[in-house]
């Protein structure tokens, strides 16, 4: 069955989509979203890669799994749909960029205007059950965001990673940090952040100042 994903994404990922762990991966998926309350919506899925062709990736900013309450995920990780309250570690994101850039903490949590910018927010699980955080971890999910890693990491040059947390810290293996900058930070969330290594980073400012040494438009955050 054809993937339903962005046509760059689809070219760069076609052998993902033909190893042995992609039909268990969908089968797993799909048995999930038909038996339970899942999120993101089915549609929204791959909505970081449709959202954000490859060649115009400029940023990868990798998040756990889907928020699972009821109206927050919508396929870009740390990001909810309009009207949704911010969750903890989005507060933290945006009072970090405050701090850098003078950003006032803006109305919405919806960071659809970063994918359109170039920014894949990309979680390294890309669906969850309903109320249980990283109930679809360990299904191939991971196997899958390594390869995209992998391919962001050979196919781009000059990309700006920010890897926040362990998690999201153990993909750095796959980025060369000789054509990339790296940028990492403990996670956003208030157990982690509050304990330093968060807040006076800097990243966002640290990325657009590289984005600019390599000639690329910055992110208007």
């Amino acid at each position: 069955m054809p993937v339903q994903i962005e046509e760059s994404w689809k070219a760069v990922l076609k052998e993902e989509f033909e190893k042995e762990y992609w039909p268990k991966l969908t089968a797993f998926v799909k048995k999930e979203y038909h038996s339970a309350t899942c999120y993101p919506p089915a549609k929204l899925i791959f909505n970081a890669f449709d959202s954000c062709p490859l060649d115009q990736l400029k940023v990868v900013i990798i998040g756990q799994d889907p928020y699972h309450g009821p109206g927050q995920a919508h396929g870009l990780c740390f990001s909810v749909n309009d009207g949704i309250p911010f969750p903890p570690s989005l507060l933290n994101i945006f009072k970090e960029l405050q701090d850098d850039i003078g950003k006032p903490l803006p109305k919405s949590g919806n960071l659809q205007h970063w994918a359109d910018q170039g920014v894949l927010l990309l979680n390294a699980t890309l669906t969850v059950t309903a109320t249980q955080a990283g109930s679809h971890q360990g299904k191939g999910w991971e196997q899958f965001t390594d390869a995209v890693i992998d391919k962001i990491n050979k196919e781009k040059e000059g990309v700006v990673f920010m890897l926040w947390g362990s998690y999201a810290q153990k993909k750095g293996q796959y980025i060369d940090s000789s054509k990339h900058l790296i940028l990492k930070a403990v996670h956003p969330s208030p157990l982690a952040a509050n304990r330093g290594g968060w807040f006076g980073k800097k990243l966002f400012s640290k990325c657009n100042q590289y984005l600019q040494s390599k000639g690329k438009t910055p992110i208007k955050w």
